[in-house]
């Protein structure tokens, strides 16, 4: 009788994904904006869900590899760690200057800015081993001024926060206004004096400090607060002085994702968050679901896991990405920027989704949103 030798199976294909994240501050203007102790990996651990569902079928296997980096902490000793697990896909949570760090460090590796919405970090400090699923603040403050200039509010009176990351945001809604033709009446900074947010600028104060800190503006159509520190941003509606909207940093907001957001199947991403971890998704949890997701769908394609060539095949015509915001998501190859609608929220709904209609572009309307090509710095090989 003939005896057939049975050929070995092969190893599953194993990826590993490191998230680095920096735990985000818990003073909050609400006691309902403290982060949660999973906010954002509880994004990327949904996504290796969908991840591992598809694997099954290919051979392949998705795990997380977690590991927190200190507000003063170096985070390539963090890195190394991973590195030496032998993870090369990284979701990264990190301010701009430990984000570059992570990527100069681990140049072989494939970082996900999942977090950070830095301008400099997409344009003249951008890397070539960094995709972004955060969106930029240029991104947030065009989306929000497209809506504005639809509703005839041209006349805007901008709150800028006296921390340096609210400067960055001050800065975008002001390029976001001469992109449009927006007026800024008046820029005014808003001093962060310490103390608790909630303790001694509550109720009692609040309206009082709110109103001193707005009166007797120049007439405008909307007050736009860049409070990225969530200092003071949230007791301005129904606070300032004038009865006009609020935008920006509080009532009327410009995000990546919002736990009210429920068009497109969206309902279905947030029931499955919600049963999951008992509590909504954020816009972080998103950002890593995105780009936790986006590494699924490239390994299922290429078969791979290697980094160069998951990023060539998301850099290619082929590759689209999918957030359940009615259109496939794709990066802009001039700085690997994922392109993607912002929504605008007021903490109850959606109330727009911007691009708003209208605004045309000769490759993409996601394109309206942001620096677009021929405005870039980054030089990427």
């Amino acid at each position: 009788m003939a005896v057939f030798a049975v050929p070995a199976l092969a190893d599953p294909l194993a990826v590993k994904i490191g998230v680095l994240r920096q735990v985000h501050s818990r003073e909050t203007v609400s006691i309902l904006d403290i982060p949660a102790a999973d906010d954002f990996v509880a994004g990327a651990n949904m996504a290796l869900e969908d991840d591992n569902t598809t694997g099954r079928f290919l051979d392949q296997t998705f795990s997380l590899v977690e590991a927190k980096v200190a507000a003063n902490e170096d985070p390539t000793a963090k890195l190394d760690a991973l590195i030496a697990q032998g993870v090369k896909l990284f979701v990264v949570d990190l301010p701009a200057d430990k984000l570059l760090a992570v990527a100069d460090h681990a140049h072989d590796a494939l970082v996900f800015n999942a977090g950070a919405t830095d301008e400099r970090v997409r344009e003249a400090d951008c890397r070539a081993n960094v995709i972004h699923t955060a969106p930029s603040r240029a991104m947030l403050a065009d989306a929000l001024a497209e809506y504005l200039m639809g509703k005839q509010w041209r006349r805007w009176f901008l709150v800028v926060g006296s921390h340096p990351d609210d400067k960055l945001l001050g800065d975008a809604y002001a390029r976001a206004a001469k992109k449009f033709g927006a007026k800024i009446v008046e820029v005014r900074t808003f001093e962060d004096t310490g103390g608790g947010r909630r303790s001694d600028t509550g109720v009692v104060q609040a309206p009082r400090l709110m109103a001193v800190a707005t009166q007797k503006a120049p007439d405008y159509d909307v007050l736009i607060a860049a409070d990225e520190s969530e200092v003071f941003a949230g007791y301005l509606p129904y606070r300032n002085w004038d009865a006009r909207p609020v935008a920006g940093s509080a009532g009327l907001m410009p995000t990546s994702w919002d736990p009210s957001h429920e068009a497109w199947g969206a309902i279905q991403l947030q029931n499955r968050f919600y049963r999951a971890f008992k509590r909504h998704m954020t816009a972080r949890d998103n950002q890593a679901w995105v780009a936790a997701r986006m590494i699924g769908e490239a390994v299922a394609q290429k078969k791979s896991a290697d980094p160069k060539t998951l990023r060539d095949y998301m850099r290619s015509p082929d590759f689209q990405a999918a957030d359940f915001k009615g259109q496939p998501l794709t990066l802009r190859l001039w700085n690997q920027q994922l392109r993607q609608p912002i929504l605008l929220a007021d903490g109850r709904g959606i109330v727009s989704v911007s691009p708003q209609e209208g605004y045309l572009h000769q490759v993409s309307e996601l394109d309206t949103l942001g620096l677009d090509q021929p405005e870039t710095k980054c030089k990427l090989p």
